[in-house]
């Protein structure tokens, strides 16, 4: 299976990013996985609501080209549908007897996903109905995609 995560912006700290390269290391295991980048826009001072629709749109536009015809597009929205850890599991393991062994899954920026990105996915995701820093996102989503596959396998770590 090959996994590609579409996070906008960089993980800055170095927590963070020895976090997300120990699980990207410890996936390797199971599948391919693709950590995508893009730029984050930046807003001007006291932002009009039509210059967050620009910058949506821009990160958008972006997070598009970067997804690919065949891919099973995964979108982190607080809108999404709430899954326990065993049932993305599920969803993961029923995607690859389908045969979808491309996923792309999305993180948006500060102010979230464009409609255009919205409406590309084949899945909503909610971690909760709370917003997190998509930095910390990028890492509890590597982590439930490694619990995932541990669950699939019917190894230990998930206990």
């Amino acid at each position: 299976m090959n996994i590609k995560i579409i996070a906008v912006g960089k993980l800055k700290e170095k927590y963070w990013r020895d976090a997300a390269e120990e699980y990207v290391k410890r996936l390797g295991a199971y599948c391919s996985t693709e950590i995508i980048e893009i730029r984050e826009s930046r807003l001007q001072a006291n932002p009009s609501a039509a210059d967050e629709e620009a910058v949506k749109a821009a990160e958008g536009d972006d997070i598009l080209r970067r997804i690919g015809r065949e891919d099973y597009v995964i979108t982190l929205e607080i809108k999404g549908k709430g899954l326990s850890s065993e049932q993305l599991a599920e969803k993961i393991d029923r995607l690859a007897l389908e045969g979808k062994s491309n996923l792309a899954f999305v993180i948006g920026g500060s102010l979230g996903l464009s409609p255009e990105v919205s409406s590309r996915a084949d899945f909503k995701l909610s971690f909760s109905a709370m917003t997190f820093p998509h930095q910390m996102m990028r890492v509890v989503l590597l982590e439930q995609i490694y619990r995932s596959f541990k669950i699939i396998r019917n190894e230990t770590y998930h206990k």
